[in-house]
């Protein structure tokens, strides 16, 4: 695929993917949904961390209602079930770290995009809005799924029925991301967090996600069963064996990933 409306780069085992509409605050249309499922899908082979950011001053504006239909013939389930499902759970199922570098306001399905990374940095000029209801909808673009298990119910149900802009350090603040940055800081601050993940022991990193998700719906035996088996084969690796000896001589590690 040739890529039209986002960026792709990969440098130092960094894939940075961002969204490039920025004329129209990098509102997804088709194209755009098409290309972030492919360039997450290529990041796999091609990189250790997945970035996702914005062009210009805003993250992403939600879904394009201009996007080559009118409000009344947009058949928003099909979209949903055909687009936006395979490319949320392309990020969200990533066996890479995944972060949503936040550069400005997300809203809608941009502020949901944002949220289905493992980690979301945003710039202090960011902001989160569950737009829907201002044009008679309901959060969507698993917004009903991330929301209540980051801020809470209470908090979820306001930001879904008001619509509320929620400030980058509101945010942190809930715990809905992981840190606001002030804006001077922000470019150099996530490509730092980046590196540091691409440098680390990507298989820690897989079993990491995959057992604080699965962790929501264990009970507690099953839950030690997975950290059981999962941290066996972990003390297996490379990775493992490599960080212990640089522990003990005083370095820091060189790990593979692997």
């Amino acid at each position: 695929m040739v890529f039209k409306v986002i960026r792709y780069e990969v440098e130092e085992q960094v894939a940075v993917i961002t969204l490039n509409r920025p004329d129209v605050m990098n509102a997804l249309n088709a194209q755009m949904r098409a290309e972030i499922l492919e360039a997450v899908k290529r990041a796999e082979d091609e990189a250790r961390v997945i970035v996702l950011t914005g062009a210009g001053r805003a993250f992403c504006s939600g879904q394009d209602l201009g996007d080559g239909v009118s409000a009344a013939g947009l058949d928003l389930e099909r979209v949903l079930r055909d687009e936006y499902e395979p490319m949320l759970k392309a990020i969200y199922e990533s066996p890479l770290p995944v972060v949503s570098a936040v550069n400005g306001p997300a809203a809608g399905a941009g502020a949901n995009i944002a949220l289905a990374a493992d980690v979301v940095i945003a710039s202090e000029a960011a902001s989160f809005i569950q737009a829907f209801t201002r044009i008679g909808l309901m959060p969507d673009a698993g917004g009903t799924y991330w929301l209540p298990r980051q801020v809470g119910f209470a908090r979820a149900m306001g930001m879904a029925l008001f619509a509320d802009k929620i400030t980058a350090r509101q945010a942190a603040d809930w715990g809905m991301i992981w840190e606001a940055i002030a804006e001077v800081d922000f470019d150099h601050h996530w490509r730092t967090r980046a590196a540091h993940l691409a440098n680390g022991p990507t298989a820690a990193y897989r079993a990491v996600k995959r057992s604080l998700r699965e962790g929501y719906s264990n009970d507690l035996s099953t839950q030690l069963e997975l950290e059981a088996e999962l941290q066996g084969s972990l003390g297996q690796s490379h990775d493992f064996r490599e960080g212990v000896t640089a522990f003990l001589e005083k370095r820091a590690p060189k790990f593979e990933g692997r």
